[in-house]
């Protein structure tokens, strides 16, 4: 079911509101400056000056963020007491020493938090024996399912099991509600149905409990190879200046020249058409709409999950969103049989030789980029997207697709 969407405004020109989450996937924007006010005062700044970047990140990855321009607060963090998804005692105070990213989520989500869980994956795989000094710590937004099975379920199902700088905090309704307020996140009950919005920020906290940045993941958390690296890179930079420097993975700086990277317009490309047809595939988005490109290929095993969530975006949202699908070098017969059990009905291309794959520096499959109208790169995906996942993104883009 379908809830309102309130949409992020900015008539003050600050820093761009903060995003809420529903389950169900349907997710909404808010502003919620005026829940983190309170916890962080903002500090005066001018284009270029460290308090815009204080931990010295890059534009990009700031961005990519969310981070609030409101420099280092140096605010002591409220403590807590919970419990984690192992049944063990759960406290801000017990990381002492240790860098954390503390987020709120809900142990029901299939769209924007499951895209939280793919991020904190690949931050750890970027802080290697670094993940040791970063803890990742969620709060349970969902009071009504309270229970530590169900958030050690959905850290289960999200590939986060194995993780052991991550804990997942669940409590009594009243506890997590007074979590939430004392967070300044705004959490909002649907008892009918059960569900919740829940604003998605992100606080970035040093080893002395202080907070550092304030950030939130919203559509660049679809990025997830680089919205990772870039949580994995502020997360070390709190760490005193010893055990500190860059993480492994993507470098992200403002002078990166990929053409196909995020902020970039790739050159307009054509590809052979899947199957018998012989007509050709642009990958030049029509006027006034957002295309989604998905790289596949048959002998992909994601990819036999992944095709039928495309499919089921396609139908909501074909009419106004256009969709490709590219074949990556691989044998006709067997894509065409591949795509038709999957039961796709939007346009198909045959990259044979994987050129357009390595023009886009796609490193694995399945693998989606988005690109706006003006065909400029808004997210770059590797592995597969949930329908519920692809509708979150596609909806914050373009408000209209809600209704859809």
């Amino acid at each position: 079911m379908k809830n309102d969407q309130a949409r992020a405004t900015n008539p003050t020109g600050g820093p761009r509101g903060l995003l809420w989450a529903t389950i169900g996937g349907v997710v909404a924007l808010a502003l919620v400056v005026v829940a983190i006010v309170a916890l962080v005062p903002a500090a005066p700044s001018t284009p270029g000056s460290a308090a815009e970047d204080p931990v010295g990140i890059g534009r990009p990855a700031s961005s990519l963020l969310e981070l609030a321009n409101l420099g280092v607060s140096h605010t002591r963090m409220p403590d807590f007491a919970l419990t984690d998804q192992r049944g063990k005692p759960l406290s801000l105070s017990q990381f002492a020493g240790r860098a954390v990213v503390l987020s709120f989520n809900d142990d029901q989500c299939e769209d924007l938090c499951t895209l939280l869980a793919q991020d904190v994956a690949a931050a750890d795989h970027d802080l290697g024996a670094r993940a040791k000094d970063v803890a990742f710590v969620s709060v349970n937004a969902n009071p009504y399912y309270p229970a530590v099975d169900a958030v050690k379920t959905w850290t289960d199902a999200h590939g986060l099991a194995s993780a052991s700088n991550w804990y997942f905090g669940t409590g009594p309704a009243a506890t997590l509600a007074s979590v939430a307020k004392k967070y300044g996140v705004p959490i909002t009950l649907h008892a009918k149905s059960r569900t919740v919005d829940h604003g998605a920020q992100l606080f970035f906290i040093d080893p002395k409990g202080d907070e550092a940045q304030v950030g939130g993941f919203g559509t660049g958390a679809a990025s997830t190879t680089l919205f990772g690296h870039a949580m994995a890179q502020l997360a070390v930079s709190l760490l005193p200046a010893a055990e500190g420097g860059p993480v492994g993975g993507p470098a992200m700086t403002a002078s990166a020249k990929a053409s196909a990277q995020l902020g970039d317009s790739p050159a307009p490309a054509q590809l052979p058409s899947l199957g018998t047809s012989s007509s050709l595939i642009g990958t030049t988005p029509a006027a006034g709409k957002y295309e989604v490109i998905n790289f596949w290929s048959s002998t992909c095993t994601a990819c036999v999950q992944e095709l039928p969530e495309m499919q089921s975006e396609f139908v909501k949202d074909g009419r106004t969103v256009e969709f490709i699908g590219v074949d990556v070098s691989d044998a006709a017969g067997s894509a065409v049989a591949f795509a038709a059990h999957a039961g796709i009905t939007y346009p198909l291309a045959a990259d044979r030789s994987g050129t357009l794959a390595g023009e886009f520096q796609i490193t694995g499959l399945p693998y989606t980029v988005i690109l706006d109208p003006a065909g400029t790169v808004l997210v770059r995906h590797p592995g597969a997207f949930t329908a519920e996942q692809l509708d979150y993104v596609l909806d914050t883009f373009d408000p209209a697709l809600g209704g859809s």
